[in-house]
């Protein structure tokens, strides 16, 4: 933690031989360096930027109270890296007086062995000021002056005549600030010519390295994961890890100790509550631990939840107090043991009315389209009903059903307070309750039956709360049901889909879950109906949907059914492409209710088929099975029952016989898809692959039955972007080619399927199953 260097106020070190001064006929040295304190922490990586940053004019080191800051400064002191000699000057905070100040600075650089008049006529003021920065331009060697603790305000008398000093020393002035906040020194301007050099609280967090030896320090040898979990608890607050390792000392599990360590610690609250909230004005108090209950911050919700008087204090808290960290765009996160501390008071200090800001910051926020947050506060407010009301209204849903990567604070799925304290508490409540159980049959059921009761008997008045309520009803049916009972899941994503279209296009933009679920299982429907024309659409407008909403699970099951939809087709090659894309990370673990599993293991195999590999067939088969256990889905199981008979008849040399092995397909084939799945079997046992495979009729030795010259592996790859009507262009970037060159792979693609046009080389290619 700070120790403010340890020293007097004026304290010198002179790394070169003294300048003689205009008084003094035999200069005596002078290099009062502080000792080192036993228990400072070697920070070599930090102690090198500070000797890099020192070459350049302006050094700042912002941190709270108890980051190191002045610990770390006399461990540079003594690495003897300066540019020249070095004065330090301990200051006054914000209470910093010209009369005071400037006398302090000539003293320290005195002592540092800088040549500089009296000055004894000069009044304490600009005039001062000018010939200090005179003289000091006059040097050959730069001097390096460091400010502990300087914190004056913006505007003030020191401010301005520190900057002055830095802007007119032509450079042979390096100055170092040591603040808790941001010094008005005008940065950006040093920050815009690379004159500046910063160390800031992300900065000086301690490593894990750095908390084992600090932990060390008080005789602690404690495991790896316990060091790593001090250091993520504190955030690597210097402070903080010496308060808890005090603390420590003398406990018999440690690792227990850490895990329940937090900012209530006896030792961190009186540590935080002596150096930072006592010296606030009331109204910034009041403005800290009114804000303490936010995870994020900016300027329009403390003014919301403090009140507008508080409110103006914002950009002042925001430069004064570095415990508040910027996000970027206006916004804010307190360190989280202060943050624990100041809810800590708040609950002592207004304990009636920490509801009230939590209701607040929930009504802002929700309005803000921050829900999750919302919903956080609505329940930290014990407004369960509140909570449910904001999910329904503003269709978050999909976040509770785990559609989002944002997922919503858990909910509880009973709310017996409610009730009690409402007399028509609505059907947010168990619509809520519905969704937090959706994968228990049962008790979905009873939520959803209560939930459809309550919204019915909503008056005609409230049209579009019913609208909302009828939606989210829908999508929880959807997510129960569509491994369960496609039938009801089509339903429930038809009403969707009609419900949808009666919303305003805003309400849904930010929703695109609702769209994604809607269009899969649609598409999953009319798949598993026979209408390929109809599930083509909804299943690439899902994928689309599943994608913008960061959803794997949905994303990748829109690509199997879309894999599979290719391989009922016959395109085996785009069923491939498909199968691939779905296994492709960043994705999600296969959970018990992901029906896709198995659908994925069918396709697979035969696309194995179409390419000749039998025993990789064989062994995606086997596997399809113990999914189909947990999750029965009769047409996946009837597709792999069928390729399981199509790999034995190839492994017989026999001829393909679709249509008898349709015949006895069962209940699970639509008439609608007879057809096409004959087309696809016999293509599948008819590729030049799968011939070359299987064993020739005569003496045995089977020879490929090719109708075309093959295609290279790059002509296929030129020919593939064809087919996604890509120009030359487009497939040249794609493939890091020149246009030249894919110019010379379509003719050569166009003499191989016997061809002169883009269109007809496709549809050649199709029919030869190259595609």
């Amino acid at each position: 933690m700070d120790d403010h260097l340890g020293r007097p106020a004026e304290t010198v070190f002179t790394p070169e031989a003294p300048v003689p001064g205009p008084r003094t006929a035999v200069p005596e040295p002078r290099t009062a360096v502080p000792e080192l304190p036993g228990w400072l922490v070697p920070r070599p990586r930090l102690a090198e930027r500070l000797s890099r940053g020192v070459l350049g004019p302006l050094t700042v080191v912002v941190g709270p109270v108890g980051a190191g800051k002045s610990a770390l400064a006399t461990e540079w002191l003594h690495t003897g890296r300066a540019p020249g000699p070095v004065a330090c000057v301990r200051c006054e905070g914000r209470e910093e007086r010209p009369d005071v100040f400037w006398p302090r600075i000539l003293t320290a650089l005195r002592g540092a062995g800088v040549d500089l008049p009296a000055f004894d006529d000069v009044p304490v003021n600009e005039l001062l000021v000018a010939r200090l920065s005179a003289q000091l331009a006059l040097r050959g060697t730069p001097v390096v002056l460091v400010l502990d603790d300087f914190q004056p305000e913006p505007g003030s008398p020191v401010a301005e005549g520190v900057v002055s000093l830095l802007r007119h020393t032509a450079s042979m002035l390096r100055l170092v600030v040591l603040s808790r906040r941001d010094p008005p020194l005008h940065l950006h301007r040093y920050r815009l010519s690379r004159e500046l050099t910063e160390l800031r609280t992300a900065d000086l967090a301690f490593t894990d390295a750095e908390t084992a030896s600090l932990l060390s320090q008080h005789g602690l040898d404690v495991a790896r994961h316990v060091v790593r979990a001090l250091r993520r608890r504190t955030a690597g607050w210097a402070a903080g890890i010496r308060l808890a390792a005090m603390s420590m000392q003398g406990q018999l599990h440690p690792d227990r100790f850490i895990a329940r360590f937090a900012g209530d610690d006896e030792a961190i609250v009186t540590y935080l509550v002596e150096e930072v909230l006592d010296a606030q004005s009331p109204e910034m108090r009041r403005l800290l631990l009114t804000t303490s209950v936010l995870e994020h911050v900016n300027a329009e919700l403390a003014t919301e939840v403090a009140g507008e008087e508080a409110g103006r204090y914002f950009a002042m808290l925001v430069r004064q107090n570095s415990f508040l960290q910027p996000l970027g765009q206006g916004w804010f996160r307190c360190h989280r043991m202060f943050a624990d501390v100041l809810q800590l008071r708040l609950q002592h200090e207004l304990p009636g009315s920490v509801d009230g800001v939590h209701r607040r910051a929930a009504a802002w926020l929700a309005q803000h389209g921050c829900l999750a947050a919302a919903v956080g506060h609505a329940l930290a407010a014990d407004d369960a009903h509140y909570a449910a009301r904001l999910v329904v209204e503003q269709l978050g849903v999909g976040q509770l059903l785990g559609l989002t990567a944002t997922r919503l604070p858990d909910i509880p799925d009973q709310w017996p307070s409610v009730e009690a304290r409402t007399e028509d508490p609505g059907p947010e409540p168990a619509l809520i309750a519905a969704a937090a159980r959706y994968t228990d049959a049962d008790g979905v059921a009873e939520a959803l039956a209560e939930a459809a009761r309550l919204t019915d008997a909503l008056p005609d008045t409230e049209a579009d709360r019913v609208l909302r309520c009828r939606l989210t009803h829908a999508m929880v049916r959807m997510a129960a049901e569509h491994s369960r009972d496609l039938a009801a899941a089509r339903t429930a994503a038809a009403e969707a889909r009609a419900l949808c279209a009666r919303l305003p296009a805003p309400a849904l933009a930010e929703r695109p879950e609702i769209r994604a679920l809607t269009l899969f299982v649609l598409g999953r429907a009319e798949l598993r109906d026979g209408d390929l024309r109809a599930a083509e659409p909804l299943l690439t407008s899902g994928l689309k949907a599943a994608g913008a909403t960061e959803n794997g699970a949905l994303r990748r099951g829109c690509l199997v059914e879309l894999a599979l939809l290719e391989a009922v087709r016959g395109r085996f090659r785009a069923a491939g492409e498909f199968a691939t894309l779905a296994t492709r990370p960043p994705l999600p673990t296969w959970t018990a209710r992901d029906s896709s599993n198995a659908t994925l293991l069918v396709v697979r195999a035969w696309v194995a088929l179409a390419r000749g590999e039998p025993a990789v067939v064989r062994a995606e088969l086997g596997h399809v099975g113990a999914a189909l256990h947990a999750l029965p889905d009769p047409f996946t199981a009837g597709i792999a029952s069928l390729v399981g008979r199509l790999v034995n008849l190839a492994g017989q040399g026999l001829p393909a016989a679709p249509e008898t092995l349709l015949d006895t397909a069962g209940p699970w084939l639509p008439q609608a898809l007879r057809q096409p799945l004959a087309r696809a079997c016999a293509a599948s046992l008819d590729t030049p692959c799968a011939r070359a495979q299987r064993p020739a009729p005569g003496d045995g030795h089977g020879t490929p039955d090719v109708t075309v010259e093959r295609l290279t592996a790059r002509e296929e790859d030129v020919l593939g972007r064809l087919s996604q009507m890509m120009t030359t262009e487009e497939i040249a970037e794609d493939l890091f080619l020149s246009v030249n060159t894919v110019k010379t792979h379509l003719k050569s693609v166009y003499r191989k399927l016997a061809v002169s046009r883009r269109s007809a080389a496709v549809r050649r290619a199709r029919e030869l199953q190259l595609l």
